[in-house]
C-alpha cells in the first residue's frame, strides 16, 4: 500500500532494535527524511550506514534533559513516533518493586513520551505545521498481567498521554494516536520465547490467531496513522493483538 509519505520528515525514538529499528528503514524507503533516536552509537551506525535519508541522534530517552539538548535544534518536522518499551528487570512481585526501578520506568516509558512530545510538537506549533504523532504502548496497558507492574503501569499512562495531547494539539491540527501491540517478534521477545516464560506463553494460549504478531504487522499500522489515509483519527488507542483481549473475562 502506497501510504503517500515521500518527503515526510520524522523522528523515531529508540530506533537502533525492534519496531523502532524496522519502522526508520521502512519511512526511509518511502522517501521519508527520519531523524532516528538511540542511545545506542552502534546500532546508530548501522542506520547511517544504510540508509542517507537517516539521520542519528545520540540520546537516552529517560533522561529529560539530554533529550532536551540533543533535540533542541531539530528542524520542524511532520511528526514522531515514541518507541519506548523499557522493561529491563523481568518478573517482579508487585509488592518488591523497587523506588529506583520505578524511576527508571517511569522516565523512559512515561516522562520520555512526554517530553518528545513537548519538544517537536512545540515547533510543530509554531511554525503551524500539521501533522501526526504515534505513541507505542501496549496491550498490557488495558489487561494487567503478572509481576509486571512498572511497564503496565507506565503504558497505561502513554495511553492517557495520547488522549491529552489528541485534545490539546487537535486545534492545531496535529493528531495523536497510540498503537497497542501484543507480543511482537522481536529479537527481545523471540529470548523470551525461548526461555519459556510463562507470561508470554499465558499471552499466546488466550491468541485465537495462535501466534505472536511480525513487526512489520505493528510497522504497518504505524504508517498509516502517521498518514493522510488516517486524516480523522486521533486520540485513539490501537489494539493488535490477534483477538486476544476478546479471550479475557
Amino acid at each position: 500500500m502506497a501510504f503517500q509519505l515521500a518527503g515526510k520528515k520524522y523522528l523515531v525514538t529508540v530506533a537502533g532494535r525492534g519496531i523502532g529499528r524496522e519502522l526508520t528503514k521502512t519511512l526511509s524507503e518511502h522517501g521519508c527524511k527520519v531523524y532516528a533516536l538511540s542511545k545506542t552509537k552502534e546500532t546508530l551506525d548501522i542506520h547511517s550506514a544504510e540508509c542517507s535519508n537517516i539521520h542519528t541522534i545520540q540520546a537516552d530517552v529517560g533522561n529529560w534533559n539530554e533529550m532536551r539538548k540533543q533535540l533542541s535544534n531539530t528542524e520542524v518536522l511532520d511528526g514522531l513516533v515514541n518507541n519506548a518499551a523499557y522493561a529491563t528487570e523481568g518478573k517482579i512481585p508487585s509488592l518488591e518493586v523497587s523506588k529506583d526501578y520505578l524511576d527508571k520506568i517511569v522516565c523512559a516509558n512515561l516522562f520520555g513520551t512526554i517530553n518528545a512530545i513537548q519538544i517537536i510538537g512545540s515547533k510543530m506549533v509554531a511554525a503551524r505545521k500539521p501533522g501526526s504523532i504515534v505513541n507505542v504502548s501496549s496491550l498490557l496497558s488495558l489487561q494487567a498481567i503478572p509481576e509486571y507492574l512498572p511497564y503496565t503501569v507506565t503504558k497505561c499512562g502513554v495511553d492517557m498521554v495520547t488522549k491529552q495531547f489528541a485534545l490539546e494539539l487537535g486545534p492545531h491540527n496535529i493528531r495523536v494516536n497510540s498503537i497497542n501491540p501484543t507480543l511482537v517478534l522481536t529479537e527481545n521477545i523471540k529470548h523470551f520465547l525461548a526461555s519459556g516464560d510463562n507470561r508470554d506463553k499465558l499471552l499466546l494460549e488466550r491468541t485465537p490467531l495462535q501466534r505472536a504478531a511480525e513487526v512489520r504487522e505493528i510497522v504497518n499500522p504505524i504508517l498509516y496513522l502517521l498518514s493522510d489515509y488516517s486524516s480523522m483519527v486521533s486520540g485513539t488507542t490501537n489494539v493488535i493483538d490477534g483477538g486476544l483481549m476478546s479471550s479475557f473475562g
